[in-house]
């Protein structure tokens, strides 16, 4: 049986692209599953909470299964990944709380009026 560590080394060489991209790619997806499955807004912090409860257990994984040359290296690493994780799905949940009018068509407004 192929563990969950084997399974994320596959889909990057499989697909051809970096850990670093599907971090983001996949983060963002997680959020907008997560604020589906959950029935809360991308204004939420909800589903932001529940993809970075996911991460941070990804990290944790990845910490006892991968070996560094050294731990400040490791721990560097898991720290980017999770940044590069929760940078856009932070960026959303902050412009739909703060902004949300930059989320509307403002062209489909005008005409609405």
């Amino acid at each position: 049986m192929i563990g969950w560590y084997q399974l994320k080394l596959f889909v990057e060489h499989a697909s051809g692209i970096s850990m670093d991209a599907l971090h983001v790619l996949v983060g963002f997806g997680l959020f907008l599953l997560a604020s589906r499955l959950l029935q809360r807004p991308l204004r939420s912090f909800l589903p932001w909470s529940a993809l970075l409860f996911v991460e941070l257990a990804n990290e944790a994984y990845d910490l006892g299964v991968e070996r560094w040359p050294t731990l400040a290296t490791q721990l560097g690493e898991g720290a980017k990944d999770i940044l590069l994780t929760m940078a856009l799905p932070s960026l959303v949940l902050a412009i739909a709380r703060w902004r949300p009018a930059w989320l509307i068509n403002q062209a489909n407004d005008r005409r609405q009026h």
